[in-house]
Parts: C-alpha cells; structure tokens; sequence
C-alpha cells in the first residue's frame, strides 16, 4: 500500500508540532526527518533534539535521514531521542553490515539510501537485510528541487532487485515529488514518497495536500 512521508526540512519550525498533526490527520504513514552534516551534502539541517522535541506530539514513526559522513556516530543520539528508522547512504559507508546490525540490535528499522549517480545494483547485496530501500530522486542538500530526469528507469530497476531479493523491503523515493512525478514514481514502483514542499507548501494546506497525494499514489 502506498505510504506518505512529510518532509519536515520544507515546513515552518514555528509551527512544526501543529503541522505534524495536520499532515497525521491527512493519512500521513510517517514522518521524514532530514540530517544534514554540511559536509556530505552542502547544507546544515537538524539534529536529534527535533526528534526529541516531535517525539511525544505524534504517534506516526519517525524515520531519520542521515546524510552525512560518518553515520555511525549520531545512530545512538537519534535512537535515544525516539527515532523508530534509520536510513545511511551507501556513499558514505561501502561497508555497511556493521551499521546495520547495530541498528538492527537497537530494536529500530533500517535503511539504505543512494544517491541519483550511485550505481543501482550495488544495494542488492544488502537487500535482504534491510527495511528500507531509498532511492534519490534529486541530489540531496536542498528542498524543493527538481526530480531527476532518469528516476523512472532507476526505481524500476531497483524495483526488479527488491522483488527478487525481499520483497517486504520498502522502495522510498525523496526528491521534487509532486502531484506529477508521485503518479510516474508510483508507476516506476515505489511504494513510499517523501514530500516536503508539496505538502508544506501547497496553497491546499498540509492536511489535504497529504491526502491528494495518498490519492495519486493509488491508496
């Protein structure tokens, strides 16, 4: 079944605990929670006292996105806070098992995320080991970019390898998902759409803009 992912790196902070509730009664299946180090990628976002902070005003997951460089040094800060899933980029970690399994032993999901120019099958390996596939749609750093022209073909491929591999694995895709690119991703075959600034910043407002997603989606 299709699955909402709001953003919150394109919503107002003042307000964060108000929209996270709006996008809750919208269907929203969980929310997404961009890290950002200004090293792997070239921006500065939140740290684990957002998860701390959103922790008792919903009962939706909260599945963090570290996109930094080392990893392994923020899992036990962000899990203490109350992250329910944790997502690394293959990029920063060719040897990913060990991180796996000390998330896995810290009772959390796990994910693996690439980049639009990291080559594919090179997440087969670890297929059967993960929650979470999340396959970028545009590259990572800044909200409200474009989706990435070769995305299609990409989760379609990935799709092929998840379904060979485990096919309980989760495809997410996180990158200029819209009203347009939610209907070809969904095509493509992902099941799970991260999106900030078209539900944060759509004139509908974040309960119907998850909604009208969810509907486009297929669910």
């Amino acid at each position: 079944m299709p699955a909402i992912a709001p953003s919150i790196l394109a919503a107002d902070f003042s307000r964060l605990g108000e929209l996270v509730r709006l996008v809750e009664a919208g269907g929203a299946d969980r929310i997404h929670i961009d890290v950002m180090d200004g090293h792997f990628v070239p921006n500065l976002s939140m740290g684990s006292v957002v998860v701390k902070g959103l922790r008792p005003v919903t009962q939706l997951p909260l599945e963090v996105h570290l996109m930094v460089e080392d990893p392994m040094r923020f899992v036990d800060g962000f899990v203490a806070a109350g992250a329910d899933t944790i997502i690394f980029h293959l990029e920063v970690q060719p040897d990913p098992v060990p991180l796996l399994q000390q998330i896995r032993g810290l009772g959390k999901k796990v994910g693996l995320a690439f980049n639009p120019d990291y080559p594919v099958d090179r997440i087969e390996p670890y297929l059967p080991d993960i929650d979470l596939a999340l396959c970028m749609t545009v590259f990572p750093g800044f909200g409200g970019q474009a989706y990435v022209a070769d995305s299609d073909e990409r989760i379609r491929l990935l799709r092929k390898l998840i379904d060979r591999s485990n096919p309980r694995c989760e495809l997410e895709v996180d990158g200029g998902i819209d009203r347009a690119t939610i209907v070809r991703a969904s095509a493509a075959g992902a099941n799970v759409f991260v999106a900030g600034t078209a539900i944060f910043g759509s004139e509908l407002g974040p309960t119907t803009a998850t909604r009208d997603l969810l509907t486009l989606a297929g669910r």
